[in-house]
């Protein structure tokens, strides 16, 4: 659906309204996987890079309607396709969810953190933006987004430490995966103190936003093949 639209959106009259079709018929994937699971649809990179889209798109469609530029939906489209692309190049994991995962702590920690991402996402996008077409009105959307990110991000570490006891006795284990999340909220945590208290802009904090969202990738999909760890997303 997203291929579609990527290649009719330059010739499209409504292009919001083409975008709104696509994520209805993305959630309505979502749902029916659901259903057909038993669970939502939340563990593997099947799983996960779709839930990411999705929330991707709705953030970008939410940005676009105050921006309307071409560039900001193409390179938003593109990542949203390539990310797609890795979903299904990536097994399905069709199974019950193991005991370990059947809280609604695990749930809620895996869709905030999907929701950060999200808005992390479309912000590396802002940024990108900001260096290619010296927009200074992208850099302040860009700020508000990393910061509900960053909010979200931390309920999202809160929830899962709860997680992590209830599972294994502890509320942190260090694994690779814990190590790069908190690398994560370190830098995102540095990148707020460089604008509200250092007082940065432009191209300093634009080129912050998207090497934080470098390490977001690396984080999520990088740790997992590469090294071991409990995490499966």
């Amino acid at each position: 659906m997203y291929y579609i639209l990527f290649i009719l959106y330059p010739l499209a009259l409504y292009r919001s309204r083409l975008i709104i079709a696509a994520l209805v018929l993305h959630a309505g994937l979502i749902i029916s996987s659901a259903i057909t699971y038993g669970r939502i649809p939340l563990i593997g990179l099947h799983d996960t890079l779709g839930f990411l889209t999705f929330f991707i798109c709705v953030i970008f469609l939410i940005t676009s309607w105050s921006r309307g530029r071409d560039l900001f939906s193409y390179l938003s489209l593109a990542l949203m396709l390539l990310l797609l692309a890795g979903s299904a190049a990536s097994p399905v994991m069709d199974g019950p969810l193991p005991p370990v995962l059947k809280t609604i702590w695990f749930e809620l920690h895996v869709i905030l953190s999907f929701i950060a991402y999200a808005l992390f996402a479309v912000a590396a996008v802002l940024g990108i933006l900001h260096l290619v077409q010296q927009e200074e009105a992208s850099e302040p959307i860009q700020y508000r987004l990393i910061l509900l990110g960053y909010v979200l991000f931390s309920v999202a570490i809160i929830f899962g430490g709860i997680w992590a006891h209830l599972a294994w006795g502890a509320y942190w284990l260090w694994t690779p995966k814990e190590l790069w999340t908190t690398i994560v909220w370190l830098w995102y945590s540095l990148y707020l103190h460089a604008r509200l208290v250092r007082g940065w802009t432009g191209k300093p904090v634009a080129w912050m936003g998207i090497i934080g969202f470098v390490i977001v990738l690396f984080t999520y999909v990088g740790v997992g093949l590469l090294m071991k760890s409990s995490h499966e997303f």
